[in-house]
Parts: C-alpha cells; structure tokens; sequence
C-alpha cells in the first residue's frame, strides 16, 4: 500500500527509552520511560508504525505523579502499556515513590486515573498479561530463592477489578545465559499454541540483549529458544553506531504481519550516546514456531520497507516556543514535579524564580526503595531532548542577578554532566559565562560503593548589561559554540568550542539523555527574583 514509503530508525528519535507498544483495531499506542522527567511516561501514537506523534502524558501531579529531582537515572522506568476489555493499562515501577503501580484510562490522550500500588509483587519491571479467556497475570523478575547471586521469572494470577493478587505466584523461568547480568524487562504473549515469555538481559547498555522462552501453559516452565539472543548489537563492537539494542515488546498489525519495539542508541564520535536509548523498530517474521528479528541481517537497520497500512504522516514537533498560551507543549519538560510555585507564563513571557536550589549537586547513591518524598527541593528548569546531531538553540532572556543568582541556557545529560552559559554576578558585575561540570563516577548509585567527584570549571566570561539578552547555540555532532547579543547590539561569539563528548561520557552509557533547556537559581539561598524567557527555540 506503502512501498515507497520507509520506517525510518529510530521512530522515534532522542530520550523515549523501554518503548512498550498495543494495538487496538488500526491504532497503534507506544509509552516510554521518563525517569525523573515530568509529566511522567509519554504516551505516542500511530496509524502505521512509521509516524509517531506524542498524544499525552500518564502521569501528572493531578493524578498523584511523585518523582524528584535526585540524579535523572531515578524515578519511572519500564512501562508496559496494555488494552483489555475498553481500557488502557499501563504498569510500571516508580523508584521515586512506592513501587508498583498500575493507571487505566478508557481513551490514552487520558485522563489517567491515580495510581493503584501494588504492595504485593515486590519486584521491578513487572509486567501485565490478559489471556484470551480474560484472566489477568502480572510477571515480574525477582531474587531465585533456589539458587544464590541469581535471578528468576515469576508469574503471578491477578484479580485486576480487585486489585489484588489472586493466586500462587511460580517461577516460569530464569534467563537464557546462567547467572546472566540484569534479566530484566519480561514481556508474556500467547501465540498460537504457545505462551512466550520475552526479556532483556546483559544490562541496559552495551550488553543488551533479546531472549526469549515459550511454554504450552501459562504457569509451566518455559523452555529457552536454542537460538538466543533473537536480537542483539553486542557482537558488533563497541564502535557500531547503533548500540544498547534490547528492551524489545511485540506487536501485530491487522493483516497478521509482526512487529518489535526496542530501545537502542545512535553513537556519536566514539561510544558517546548523547541521545541516551531511543526507540526503533524492525520487523519479525515466525520459523518454527520462533520470532526472528529483522530478517535477512539479524540487527537492527536503519531503515525497512513501510508496513502494508495506510501511510499516516504525523505532526512535527514544534520547534519554537513563544509562550503565547499559558499551556506548555509536550515537548517541554521538567527536572521532577515542579511543587514549588517557580514558573508562570504571562505576557507571552515564561518567568523562572530563581529557586535556592542549584542546577547541580554533589552526587550520592541511593537505596531502591527509600524514596525521597521532599516537595520543597525543586529545581527551576524547564527543557526538552535533544533528538538530532546537528541543532541550533535561540532564546531571549532578561535577568538582572543579585548576590549567588543565576540564570540562562543548559546543555545536561544525567546530573552533573552539563555546560551551563549563565548570566550571573562576578565581583559585582553581571557577566555572562561558560560553565563545564563533569563527574567521575565509580559503580552504579543504587548499588554499595558508589563513588562520585564532581569538578566544575568557568570557560570563558563576558562583562553584559542589564538589558536583554539573546543567546544563540550551535551544536554540530560534538562541537558546541555559543553566540550572544545585548539588544540591539552585534552578536559576539565565544573564543571556548564546548566539546560535548565531555558531558557524554562512555561510563553513563546513555541510561538517560541530553536536556537543553532554560533555568534559574539563588545558589542556595532564598529569592524571588526571576528570569524572563520571551522565547525558547531548538531547530
């Protein structure tokens, strides 16, 4: 219907990771991780599996969303996203307040009803599966009590009217490779004559892969499919420039064709994945009674020949923001729920407060499972992903500092990764400066023993007025150049060419993305002072 048409990879591009996809009828519906983002778990839509358009958010403070602001690696991760019976469902872990929790809506655009907990499955990644016959199970990975150090599959009967478990849990399965790294993200399907169990192993970066199992019962023990991985990047070197594939859910088109989502990454000069895990796409086909992913070359392309639907371009994502109505797009986020009163728009402005809390803090682990319930330690940013390579930035700002103030432009990827170009106060006098902050980091920070050394470093700094500032950025792969003009004035630009590839270290992995976006800060004290944004573009 299509054929000159091309899915083109990754379907959607920048920081949407654990894609988990449904079909209802022609309309496909795909969710995404957020992490520490807000609003939570991104909600996309799609007529034809090529073009993607964002419908809405799951989770907003309206509806009991609780995430902070802590590293950017917190918060929800791993959605499922199912329909049942005239309602969505969409499962997931949130690290930054109890758990589990599932939320259904009759139509995705929402509204999505508050959270319910669920107290009684403990464990992350944990998965809905409804039957042909309407039972409901959840399957979760979870600690082997029969084997020391290893990890196993557990599936568990559901009353989901109740809200409660409703049966034995069982282990089904552990993992493709003994004592395999992070067997994680499980995903139940039935299929013909057989229940297929499909996870992630080998860890969310370099390592990922695709396993999967089947069984003929639903509660039986699912036998792992001698060809494993069915699909993985990790054989192809360090340097192939789509890494981290895995993560992968399943979906069927009308005509009986197949489908997987899957997260990865596009590399950058290097093994630096300044987009952090993306979402792509590749077909399957069925071989004795088995998925083979992308036939014919066993990895993931970057572009397949269109499915057999009707090609349905989708909106693009804007790219400018003139703060005219007081909504913001779905394309601007910010760094945890923003409790505290720090933004408004008025006069076709965005203000900013300069909230005590700084851009950047020393880093520390934390423990799974102790969230941090603080509503009074927001960061005042509000920012979007980067989705491509080569970008330019443009905004306007007026801000006159005061005492530690500061205000302006941010490139961030994880906490404490960051150039920062800021108007601020320096003996004094209100100067505009490039900042670097970069980390060390040793270990992961839910795990004993991590250690972190943030350094940061002023570039350059420019003596500026008090009148309005326009800033403009370049970003070319890795290379970023900041420009700036004071009114009416003749733009100047900066001597220091930032290289990005020092905030998009090989040791994050891109477990999260890079943000550019606006912010304001006292610096650890309190102030209403704000920043003034007349317009925030990203082309």
């Amino acid at each position: 219907m299509a054929a000159e048409h091309k899915i083109q990879n990754p379907i959607i591009p920048g920081f949407y990771p654990d894609p988990s996809i449904c079909r209802v009828g022609d309309d496909f519906y795909l969710a995404c991780s957020s992490f520490e983002l807000y609003p939570g778990i991104p909600i996309f839509h799609s007529k034809d599996l090529a073009n993607w358009e964002q419908i809405s958010y799951a989770m907003y403070m309206e509806n009991g969303f609780h995430v902070n602001a802590n590293m950017g690696t917190g918060g929800v991760m791993a959605p499922t996203i199912r329909y049942n019976d005239g309602v969505f469902y969409i499962i997931n872990c949130n690290f930054g307040d109890k758990g589990n929790f599932y939320v259904t809506a009759t139509d995705p655009k929402g509204p999505w009803s508050e959270p319910h907990w669920i107290t009684d499955i403990p464990d992350i990644d944990c998965s809905i599966f409804f039957d042909n016959d309407g039972k409901c199970y959840l399957v979760s990975p979870g600690d082997d009590p029969t084997e020391d150090n290893h990890r196993a599959f557990f599936l568990t009967p559901y009353d989901i009217k109740a809200g409660k478990v409703c049966g034995e849990r069982k282990k089904i399965w552990n993992s493709a490779l003994r004592n395999a790294w992070a067997p994680e993200a499980p995903h139940v399907y039935h299929i013909g004559d057989y229940y297929y169990l499909m996870i992630a192993e080998g860890g969310t970066e370099h390592f990922h892969s695709v396993m999967i199992a089947r069984c003929g019962t639903i509660d039986g023990w699912y036998e792992g499919y001698k060809g494993n991985p069915i699909m993985t990047h990790r054989h192809l070197g360090l340097y192939y420039p789509i890494d981290n594939i895995g993560h992968a859910d399943l979906v069927d088109t009308p005509d009986g064709k197949w489908y997987a989502v899957m997260l990865g990454s596009r590399i950058l000069d290097g093994q630096h994945k300044n987009f952090g895990r993306e979402t792509w796409i590749c077909p399957v086909e069925w071989e004795r009674g088995w998925p083979v992913f992308s036939p014919g070359t066993g990895k993931m392309e970057w572009e397949y020949p269109a499915a057999d639907l009707p090609w349905t371009p989708a909106a693009p994502e804007k790219e400018r923001d003139d703060f005219d109505t007081p909504e913001l797009g779905l394309h601007l986020s910010f760094w945890g729920v923003p409790y505290q009163d720090f933004w408004r728009i008025e006069n076709s402005r965005l203000y900013l407060t300069c909230l005590p809390r700084p851009i950047a803090e020393p880093l520390h682990g934390f423990d799974v499972g102790s969230p941090d319930q603080r509503r009074d330690n927001c960061i005042s940013f509000l920012g979007r992903r980067q989705r491509k390579a080569d970008f330019d930035v443009n905004l306007s700002m007026e801000f006159i500092p005061e005492n530690k103030e500061a205000a302006g432009l941010i490139v961030m990827q994880a906490a404490n990764h960051q150039f920062r170009l800021e108007k601020t106060l320096e003996n004094g006098q209100a100067v505009l400066r490039l900042i670097r902050l970069t980390t060390k980091q040793e270990g992961l920070p839910f795990l004993p023993g991590y250690k972190a050394q943030t350094t940061e470093k002023v570039l350059e700094s420019h003596p500026v007025g008090d009148g309005p500032l326009y800033i403009r950025m370049e970003e070319r792969r890795q290379a970023i150049s900041f420009y700036y003009k004071e009114g009416d004035g003749p733009e100047k630009k900066f001597e220091t060419v930032a290289d990005g590839a020092e905030i998009n270290p090989e040791e994050i992995g891109g477990m999260i993305g890079t943000m550019i976006g606006m912010y304001a800060t006292a610096n650890g004290e309190e102030s209403s002072n704000q920043a003034a944004f007349d317009y925030f573009e990203m082309k």
